[in-house]
């Protein structure tokens, strides 16, 4: 291509983005009545967002689009804005109403939506007034450049907005966040009783006032990020709501909604647990969650470390009340089984493994013969020596009973 042909070029491209400018500046004494017009479009498409977060809503909306449109139509026509109206920097504008609108709770798709309508609704009537002011110089290459003008600038500016709604939608969940785990530790300090903070608690974590509520604790050895966002999903496609905390150490989750009961929950929860885990209903609402995260906490304990499974505190209960009194426990083990862990290894092992065979069918030699697959003599034979050994027997209810415990005792995991 010769120069000339190049500066005939720039030339005509020049003179098509001035007429363009003209254009766009005609639209510029009907700002507030074409804006005025895509709100009400938004209004009625949207009727119900609208109406669920409150009149405050439309009174923005109606004032944002009105400053939209004016900023918009003094870029597009090259106009320098008045002092009375939109602020001078238009990406701004774009990023504070994305901000604006995270904050109100508006999806995201509501706003594209509405900037799509604006572009549009702004495009017909740039093509109206070309077709009522024939003396006004808008041809078709005119509205052809300026089609493609607002329409490139819809790009930029939904751009714009995504990164700041997003962002803003970020910060604003970090702030829940932080505030549901500063509720949760509340509660597990004891401000449950508080009855004046336990409304404000509910209202923090959204728990209704007939949800049912459970602790769950996780005893993590290892990073299982994968498989406790596995486990959040399965809860939520179940519509139990979780909020999760990790307090020394110790990742644990209070549950809400209607929940089963224990077993009904740690069947729900067993199979996706990365690690051992405790469940516990708290009884009378958040007051009773600190004692429920206690209980929670000693289920998961009575399990071995490399167990994966899911224990109620009623399941564990004797197991639960040993960890809770350690020196309880020792002084249990010492006069109950003590003579019976004494005794060498083998004989050790036979005696433990045919009283809890005995325990397990209420004192039955017959019973307890079959799950240890042996006769029935040689069971009476170990439980005399168990006897003897104990001073206990098993036809007495306590000592039944210290010698479940001792048992429970004696099996719960080191430290």
């Amino acid at each position: 291509m010769s120069a000339e042909r190049v500066v005939d070029r720039v030339g005509v491209d020049a003179d098509l983005a001035r007429a363009v400018a003209r254009a766009w500046g005609l639209l510029l004494d009907t700002s507030d009545s074409i804006a005025d017009s895509i709100t009400l479009t938004l209004f009625e498409k949207n009727i119900d967002l609208y109406d669920h977060v409150g009149p405050e809503l439309r009174a923005d909306v109606r004032a944002s689009c009105r400053q939209h449109i004016r900023r918009g139509l003094e870029v597009l026509s090259d106009t320098t804005p008045g002092s009375t109206h939109s602020p001078v920097n238009a990406t701004e504008l774009w990023r504070e109403t994305g901000r604006r609108r995270a904050r109100q709770g508006v999806p995201l798709e509501h706003v594209l939506h509405a900037y799509t309508t604006g572009a549009r609704v702004l495009w017909e009537s740039l093509v109206a007034r070309a077709e009522t002011d024939t003396g006004a110089g808008i041809d078709e290459r005119v509205l052809l450049s300026a089609a493609s003008t607002v329409w490139s600038n819809l790009d930029v500016q939904n751009a714009v907005l995504i990164d700041s709604y997003r962002r803003e939608g970020a910060r604003l969940q970090r702030q829940d966040l932080q505030r549901q785990q500063a509720t949760l530790d509340a509660l597990l300090e004891g401000r449950g009783g508080d009855p004046a903070y336990v409304e404000e608690a509910r209202a923090s974590l959204g728990i209704g006032a007939g949800d049912d509520l459970a602790c769950v604790v996780l005893l993590q050895e290892v990073d299982a990020a994968d498989e406790l966002g596995s486990l959040e999903d399965r809860l939520e496609r179940l519509g139990i709501g979780a909020r999760w905390h990790i307090r020394s150490g110790v990742y644990f989750g209070l549950l809400f909604g209607d929940l089963p009961d224990e077993a009904g929950l740690c069947a729900l929860l067993g199979p996706h647990t990365p690690a051992r885990m405790g469940v516990a209903r708290a009884i009378g609402g958040l007051p009773g969650f600190a004692t429920a995260f206690l209980l929670a906490n000693r289920a998961a304990e009575t399990l071995a470390r490399n167990e994966r499974r899911a224990v109620s505190v009623a399941d564990r209960l004797p197991e639960v009340l040993m960890i809770g009194s350690p020196q309880v426990a020792s002084v249990l083990i010492a006069q109950t089984i003590g003579p019976l862990l004494s005794q060498p290894d083998a004989q050790r092992s036979t005696l433990l493994e045919t009283l809890e065979a005995l325990l397990r069918h209420d004192g039955s030699p017959t019973h307890a013969a079959a799950d240890l697959f042996c006769h029935r003599n040689t069971v009476i034979y170990r439980l005399k020596q168990i006897e003897t050994l104990t001073g206990r027997t098993l036809s007495d209810p306590r000592d039944k009973l210290l010698l479940s415990l001792a048992l429970a005792a004696e099996a719960r995991p080191p430290g």
